[in-house]
C-alpha cells in the first residue's frame, strides 16, 4: 500500500473539535469562580468540584446515589417498555384492541408525566414504588406509540409475500411484521430511554426521600453545596450520553440487515 492509497482524512482527529466548546466553558467558569465576592455564590472552582467528587467517592455516597438512580431508571424502562411494547403489538395486530385501547391511551398520554405525581403520591406515598411507577409510565407511552406505528406501517406487499408462502399469523408476525417494525421500535426505545432518565432525576428531586442523584442534588441545594450539585449534574449528563450511545450501537447491530439489503 502506497501513501497515495492512504486515506489521510481518516487519521484527522476531527472529533477533537467537539472538545473546544466545553473546554472554553470550563476555563470561563473557573475564571468566574476565581473572582470571588458575589460570584462565590454562583460559581465554585473546578478544584472544589474535583475535591467534592473525591470525597463523595471515598464515603460511598456517590456510588449509592448513582446506583439507586440507574437501577430505578433501568427497572422503569424494563417494566414500562416491556408492557408498552406488548400493548403496542396488541393494538397493531388487532383492530378491536386498537379501538378499545386507543381512546384511553391517547387521553392519558396528554397528561404530563409529573402531572400524575399528586395522584400517585396519594395512592402509594412518596417512596420507591411511586418513583418506579412514574419512571415506568415515561417508558410506557413512547414504546406503545412507536411499536403500534411500526406495525401499522408495514408495507402491504410484504404481507402479500407471507400470503403467497402460506404463513400463519404467528409466522407472518415474527418473520415479516416484527423485522419491518424494528426501526420504529428502536426509535421508541430511544425516546423511552431519554424520558426514563429525565423522569428518574425529576421524581427524585420532587420525592427527595431515599437514595438517588436527584435526592442528593436536593440535599446539596439546601446545604448550599454547589460543588456536589455540579458533580451530580456531571454524572446525569454522562450517563444519558452513554446510554444513548449504547442503544445506538445496539440498533446498528440488530438492524445491520438494512444496509446489507440496500
Amino acid at each position: 500500500m502506497t501513501l497515495k492509497t492512504l486515506n489521510l482524512n481518516a487519521f484527522k482527529p476531527v472529533w477533537l473539535l467537539g472538545l473546544i466548546p466545553p473546554v472554553l466553558f470550563l476555563l470561563w467558569w473557573d475564571h468566574e469562580a476565581a473572582k470571588g465576592g458575589a460570584n462565590a455564590l454562583a460559581f465554585v472552582s473546578l478544584a472544589q468540584v474535583g475535591q467534592a467528587l473525591i470525597d463523595m467517592f471515598a464515603t460511598g455516597e456517590l456510588g449509592l446515589s448513582y446506583g439507586s438512580s440507574l437501577g430505578r431508571a433501568l427497572s422503569g424502562l424494563l417494566i414500562g417498555g416491556g408492557i408498552g411494547t406488548l400493548v403496542g403489538i396488541a393494538m397493531g395486530l388487532s383492530k378491536p384492541v386498537e379501538w378499545a385501547a386507543s381512546p384511553i391511551y391517547n387521553s392519558f398520554r396528554q397528561v404530563p408525566i409529573l402531572g400524575w405525581l399528586p395522584l400517585i403520591g396519594l395512592w402509594f406515598g412518596s417512596g420507591d414504588l411511586s418513583k418506579l411507577i412514574i419512571v415506568a409510565l415515561s417508558a410506557f407511552y413512547p414504546t406503545v406509540l412507536y411499536t403500534f406505528e411500526g406495525l401499522k406501517q408495514v408495507e402491504a406487499r410484504l404481507l402479500d409475500v407471507g400470503s403467497v408462502y402460506r404463513l400463519n399469523g404467528w409466522q407472518t408476525f415474527w418473520r415479516i411484521q416484527w423485522p419491518a417494525a424494528l426501526p420504529s421500535i428502536f426509535t421508541g426505545l430511544f425516546q423511552a430511554l431519554a424520558f426514563t432518565w429525565i423522569s428518574t432525576i425529576g421524581v427524585e428531586l420532587l420525592f427527595s426521600s431515599g437514595a438517588g442523584l436527584g435526592a442528593l442534588m436536593q440535599q446539596a441545594q439546601l446545604q448550599a453545596r454547589l460543588d456536589i450539585v455540579l458533580v451530580c449534574i456531571l454524572f446525569v449528563g454522562l450517563t444519558g450520553f452513554a446510554i444513548n450511545f449504547l442503544i445506538k450501537r445496539l440498533s446498528q447491530h440488530v438492524l445491520s440487515w438494512r444496509s446489507i439489503r440496500a
